[in-house]
């Protein structure tokens, strides 16, 4: 059995993650939400949207309109649920088609729904989108009943929703992040919605896909890469797949865990080099960093998102970047953008223990927030709490 110490072990995951190159040169965003898999949109601005900002953290000539223009006029990115509302590449839709076709199961069972919206009311929407053509939630009215709970839809948003996530409408394009639905028929390629594929080179494709893009992982680490498999069926295709090993990985406290790899392995880790010492600040909801689990096996280091967490029982703040240096994460940082006065503002910085932040590595963290101040349109960087 192939053993892979820790130190390969995060330079083969920064690979795959596309953040062991210095991130310049040609740009190619389809190539890399490719690569990467799928890309997690989400609508908290704080400094930027964590759709742009992932993006532009692999290659810093990224630009917002970059991936309206993919998803309204290329068409060559869909938007659909992985573990949450992403992006995915067109090209993946024939094998995304089971998901789709079990999301009425999967709303019900994570209630993401109480009840299903009324068939009235969809069958409203829909023909209405199909007389008028693409169509946002602003161009319905009608309201919340009752009390004004958190999450409360109105029922038009509610039947939208709906109808998006089991496959009746799709996203065509949106402005200022508001999505716009059409039919798919008038989104996608024929080539593309003509396509049939059995569910086992649906599955096939999803656990191999998924393997491919995390490098080494257990069973539960392919389940929920796209969360578009049951736990059962990733089971099934490990006890029946040929091209794949075992191997072991050492964590970050140097015990050795076993896990799965592409029959590939031993040419990729002959393949690996050392990541730049680019030094990047990266988006709460990075790819890189989503699984907290695996953050903390391979990294030795624990993070969670705490924006829905009462401000008294935060450990850290309301929106914090974790810091990569290399191969290992060297920080956190709380920072805002203050697009109006065209600022951003450091809130909070707190080094990581064992970490020195010498001169030298300030000037990193100064440099990346020059960068990342121009990204936003912000002229200058403020630090409003004093450095340790």
């Amino acid at each position: 059995m192939i053993k892979i110490d820790n130190r390969t072990a995060r330079w083969l995951w920064l690979h795959t993650q596309l953040l062991s190159k210095t991130p310049t040169g040609p740009l190619d965003v389809l190539g890399s939400i490719r690569a990467l898999g799928f890309v997690q949109l989400d609508t908290i601005q704080t400094v930027a949207r964590a759709h742009h900002h992932i993006l532009w953290s692999r290659n810093q000539n990224y630009r917002e309109p970059m991936l309206d223009r993919l998803l309204g006029q290329e068409r060559s990115i869909f938007e659909h649920f992985t573990h949450d509302a992403s992006v995915l590449p067109t090209e993946f839709l024939p094998m995304w088609q089971r998901r789709i076709d079990r999301m009425p199961e999967y709303l019900h069972r994570t209630g993401w729904f109480r009840e299903r919206p009324g068939a009235q009311i969809c069958r409203e929407i829909e023909a209405r989108i199909r007389a008028e053509g693409a169509l946002s939630t602003h161009a319905f009215d009608t309201k919340i009943e009752g009390a004004k709970e958190m999450w409360a839809r109105p029922p038009h948003k509610l039947a939208l929703d709906y109808l998006w996530f089991t496959g009746a409408l799709a996203t065509c394009h949106r402005v200022n992040f508001i999505k716009f639905y059409d039919l798919p028929e008038r989104i996608f390629p024929d080539h593309i919605c003509d396509q049939t594929l059995p569910e086992e080179i649906q599955i096939d494709w999803l656990c191999r896909a998924a393997l491919d893009r995390l490098g080494f992982g257990t069973t539960g680490d392919i389940q929920r890469f796209w969360d578009g498999v049951e736990t059962q069926k990733v089971r099934d295709w490990v006890g029946n797949a040929r091209d794949i090993v075992e191997v072991e990985i050492e964590t970050a406290d140097r015990k050795f865990v076993s896990m799965l790899a592409p029959a590939t392995i031993e040419s990729r880790l002959a393949q690996l080099t050392k990541p730049t010492s680019r030094l990047r600040i990266l988006n709460p909801f990075d790819p890189a960093v989503r699984d907290r689990n695996r953050l903390a096996k391979l990294f030795g280091y624990t993070y969670r998102n705490e924006m829905f967490v009462p401000a008294a029982k935060r450990i850290w703040g309301y929106y914090v970047f974790p810091i990569l240096e290399a191969d290992r994460f060297v920080g956190r940082i709380e920072i805002k953008a203050d697009r109006k006065a065209k600022v951003l503002n450091v809130l909070q910085f707190w080094p990581e223990a064992g970490v020195k932040w010498s001169n030298a590595r300030y000037q990193k963290l100064a440099g990346e927030l020059d960068r990342l101040a121009r990204f936003v349109g912000a002229e200058k960087v403020i630090w409003l709490d004093a450095r340790d």
